[in-house]
């Protein structure tokens, strides 16, 4: 047996035997190159999905709706920050990433490129977007990759006041005038089959599941996830009074789980592809401040270079 087999034959009892992987562990490179697309991805999501909701921070309809919103958007950079984090130690530098996103060399989820029309929009959102996430999350926890893990059992805390959030706004609407219960239902309409959309594609058209789900870096499929987020969200529509957006939702016996209709998987490619209401906007946005910020990572890098002359100094 060569090293590199014996390397590779420790490495699958570690993941077998439940044990994380941790950034100095020996690891195959598709597994490292794997585990970066997906923490990017993700920790992109968290930077871009900033942007739908902070566009209602100004418009927002109380003061105790603005500092929860606030509250929220600050949460999900600390998601982005911790995400970054956790794709670095994998040999990857923060310029790298984000010259991907910027590029488009690397995605995010497609339901950022969906406009936030009005303020119901944020209830659905933190109700359905979140929602999905948490789903998707918790599973993550017990990933693989130890950084990766540690990091999402911070973030699945903060998403489950997200989603909170988001579904207590949409109960005020829904029980309010009819004019809000209005606003309410469309949110729904429009929020609903994209956040489907977030688990990502069938898994047999997915070209990452199944080495994903081998290395258990995902723990569940995307079809599954889907599913329990599905079922989950029928009880939630009753609740509010609300039409459910799926007309073909019903109940299967055989299999204990609802059945619904298909996604439009034209537009999902092509919203992942870049022809979404928002994607050239999303990006520009994150590049026109991303500039307007250089001079405090640059003030950051001369401060660095300030102290390490001054600690040369002192050593000679």
């Amino acid at each position: 047996m060569s090293s590199e087999e014996k390397l590779m034959e420790n490495f699958m009892r570690k993941i077998e035997a439940e044990e994380k992987i941790e950034p100095k562990d020996w690891m195959p490179k598709a597994y490292r190159k794997n585990l970066i697309r997906q923490i990017s991805q993700h920790g992109h999501s968290e930077i871009i999905g900033m942007q739908p909701e902070g566009n209602w921070l100004t418009r927002a309809p109380s003061l105790r709706r603005k500092a929860v919103l606030l509250s929220k958007v600050q949460d999900e950079a600390g998601h982005g920050l911790y995400l970054y984090s956790a794709t670095e130690t994998l040999g990857i530098s923060r310029a790298e990433l984000i010259a991907a996103l910027q590029d488009g060399s690397a995605k995010y989820a497609s339901i950022f490129n969906y406009p936030t029309q009005t303020w119901a929009d944020v209830g659905a959102i933190g109700w359905l977007v979140d929602g999905a996430a948490i789903v998707n999350q918790i599973s993550l926890q017990r990933t693989s990759y130890g950084p990766y893990a540690r990091a999402m059992v911070r973030i699945c805390k903060e998403e489950s006041f997200h989603v909170r959030q988001g579904y207590e706004m949409m109960i005020a609407l829904a029980q309010g005038s009819p004019a809000q219960k209005a606003l309410a239902q469309d949110a729904l309409n429009r929020f609903y089959w994209p956040a489907l959309m977030m688990f990502g594609p069938h898994d047999s058209e997915s070209a990452h599941s199944a080495r994903s789900m081998q290395w258990k870096i995902k723990r569940e499929t995307n079809d599954d996830l889907r599913q329990k987020f599905v079922d989950q969200t029928v009880a939630q529509i009753e609740f509010l009074g609300l039409q459910h957006p799926d007309a073909d939702i019903k109940w299967n016996e055989e299999t204990g789980h609802y059945d619904g209709g298909e996604l439009d998987w034209d537009e999902f490619y092509s919203v992942i592809n870049g022809n979404g209401h928002c994607n050239r906007q999303r990006i520009e946005h994150h590049v026109a401040a991303h500039e307007e910020g250089a001079w405090v990572r640059e003030a950051m890098q001369a401060y660095r270079e300030k102290q390490r002359n001054k600690a040369h100094k002192q050593a000679a």
